[in-house]
């Protein structure tokens, strides 16, 4: 005579672990509502899917070292008047990450780029994608030492396996000989293959300032912005003002 305990072990064996965790509850609202055997069978697959996808988006969202949790839901459209809720919603279908474009929010310091930017990398990883988020100067660093290692081509590899990757803080720092090669090498190899949301406090006429290369530095704007969505953001600091209001 089966029990509920020998068959959730074999449940588990497997690796049905979600079906085996409420087989019990299962069961009981099959009997209850007189369910037929299909509709039962429907009944736990959907629920062992369901569970699979929610671990799913929590690994990924853990996988994709977000430096805080920056919801669109907390940002204050009123104070940035440069950027619209509206432009910001219409993103949400991720049609330019289905269509391998690129988001880059340019502006001071202060307006809100980083947090728009991972606001939408967190909807993107409830939708199903899978996001990275990395600093310019973290990401500068991963190249640049892969280089050294031989392992460059395995690294952006490795980096383009995400469906979009945020560059954070782009120009804050130069760029020596190096680093520049290997960032563009990293955009030569996104272009039209993975998109990139990029937030920097420089215009691009100005990125040779940090490329200290314009031979290098124009062929890496043109691949960035050829299928792109460019917000150019102004205003005040929006950290500032609600430090401000704090008082």
């Amino acid at each position: 005579m089966p029990t509920f305990e020998n068959i959730k072990a074999k449940y588990n064996t497997l690796k049905f672990n979600s079906i085996a965790s409420i087989l019990e509850s299962l069961v009981k609202q099959a009997e209850e509502n007189e369910i037929s055997y299909l509709q039962f069978a429907d009944l736990l697959v959907s629920e062992e899917l369901k569970n699979r996808e929610t671990k799913r988006k929590k690994y990924n969202m853990k996988k994709s070292h977000f430096p805080s949790m920056k919801h669109l839901e907390e940002y204050d459209f009123n104070c940035q008047t440069t950027i619209s809720k509206r432009q910001i919603n219409s993103l949400l279908d991720f049609s330019f990450i289905d269509n391998r474009e690129n988001l880059v929010f340019i502006g001071p310091p202060g307006v809100g780029k980083t947090h728009l930017s991972i606001g939408i990398g967190i909807k993107a990883i409830e939708a199903g994608y899978k996001v990275l988020f990395v600093s310019a100067l973290e990401l500068i660093e991963e190249l640049d030492l892969a280089e050294l290692r031989g392992e460059l081509k395995n690294k952006v590899h490795s980096l383009l396996k995400n469906d979009l990757i945020i560059i954070d803080e782009l120009g804050y720092l130069p760029f020596n000989k190096k680093s520049m090669f290997n960032f563009f090498q990293f955009i030569n190899s996104s272009y039209e293959y993975k998109s990139l949301i990029l937030t920097t406090n420089k215009d691009f006429t100005q990125w040779s300032d940090f490329f200290m290369d314009e031979n290098v530095a124009v062929p890496t704007v043109d691949r960035i912005i050829h299928h792109s969505h460019i917000f150019m953001m102004g205003g005040d600091s929006y950290r500032l003002k609600q430090k401000l209001e704090e008082r």
